[in-house]
């Protein structure tokens, strides 16, 4: 993925979910989570996330619920991808990491973008060589597509005449938590460790 393309991308989504943020905005009072959120969700976004139907890296079709059980880093990536998603995988497996030495478990999520080359075998292990507990998924484009309007991302791939393509696609990483849903997002310059203050404050004040 170009620099230019992901730039491009990125500036689209921000819009969308500022957009999004600003009309979801209510009374701060009644959020649970208002001393974890950043300025840009500030009161949630009710638009973003939701369920979603994929297939793991055994070929087993599951749901949203069946992954998300506890917080979870989700990111929508392509396992050809040259340098973005092995960046931000790995740092969403390194702010994983950071947590369980706090005593927080959590899990990191990939999910392809890409589903005619990534097969379940192929998002399976991308997902292993990451992180123990990353879990791949893929789907038929249309699981795929339903999965990424869910959460407000964009992808798109480039022409080409063989299987080695690029795609263009925002580099968000969401943060959901079980039975509330989407609460947070991280943009690429956000650290391991920033990343793993964030999560732990909202971890925290969802288990109260």
């Amino acid at each position: 993925m170009s620099r230019l393309a992901a730039i491009s991308a990125s500036v689209a989504v921000v819009a969308l979910i500022g957009v999004t943020a600003y009309m979801t905005l209510g009374d701060s009072s009644d959020d649970p989570f208002e001393q974890c959120r950043t300025g840009a969700v500030a009161g949630g976004g009710a638009t973003i996330g939701g369920p979603f139907t994929l297939v793991n890296a055994k070929g087993d079709t599951v749901t949203d619920t069946d992954v998300i059980t506890e917080p979870s880093l989700v990111y929508f990536g392509y396992t050809f991808c040259p340098d973005v998603c092995p960046f931000d995988t790995a740092r969403n497996s390194e702010a994983v990491d950071l947590l369980a030495e706090r005593g927080i478990s959590a899990t990191p999520i990939f999910i392809s973008i890409d589903p005619e080359r990534d097969t379940p075998e192929a998002v399976g292990d991308f997902a292993f060589n990451n992180h123990e507990k990353m879990i791949g998924l893929t789907g038929t484009p249309e699981q795929v597509k339903a999965a990424s309007k869910a959460y407000r991302t964009y992808y798109k791939a480039q022409p080409a005449e063989d299987e080695y393509y690029l795609v263009d696609h925002s580099t968000f990483t969401y943060l959901v938590l079980p039975e509330v849903g989407f609460v947070e997002f991280f943009r690429r310059e956000t650290t391991p460790e920033q990343m793993a203050d964030q999560v732990a404050c909202f971890a925290q004040a969802a288990a109260k």
